[in-house]
């Protein structure tokens, strides 16, 4: 491992202990997929700047208070591997880019997405039982 990934780590350093079964956003045609996925079941998207303090600790700070296991589907977004897929998510679902950014979708829009220090487990488990009651 170089000195860069070293001081800043990457996606699967950032991921691995983790205690979230993050699906790591690779390709364009996954939008597709997240889409239909969420017309039955809430899709979270992390986008993460591997590069930067804040969006590594706030990443952190969200895994540690995860408890949607099952609920969800989380999909990550390592921004600097990725950009052009950043690009698209902002277009598909017509919000700003972020970094770091939370983004709930639910029949194929986003229903709810933060950034920075506003990304909380607690707060997206309230939107989760706003947009989906049981």
């Amino acid at each position: 491992m170089d000195l860069f990934s070293n001081s800043f780590g990457n996606a699967e350093s950032q991921q691995s202990g983790s205690k979230i079964d993050w699906v790591n956003v690779t390709n364009i045609e996954q939008l597709e997929q997240m889409i239909d996925e969420s017309e039955g079941k809430p899709v979270v998207i992390f986008k993460h700047s591997t590069r930067c303090g804040i969006s590594r600790m706030v990443l952190k700070r969200f895994e540690n208070e995860y408890d949607l296991e099952g609920k969800i589907t989380p999909y990550f977004l390592d921004l600097l591997a990725h950009r052009h897929i950043s690009d698209a998510i902002s277009q598909q679902f017509g919000v700003l880019h972020q970094s770091p950014q939370l983004l709930l979708i639910k029949d194929g829009k986003s229903v709810y997405n933060v950034s920075h220090d506003e990304i909380d487990a607690s707060a997206l488990n309230q939107q989760i039982a706003k947009n989906y009651p049981s």
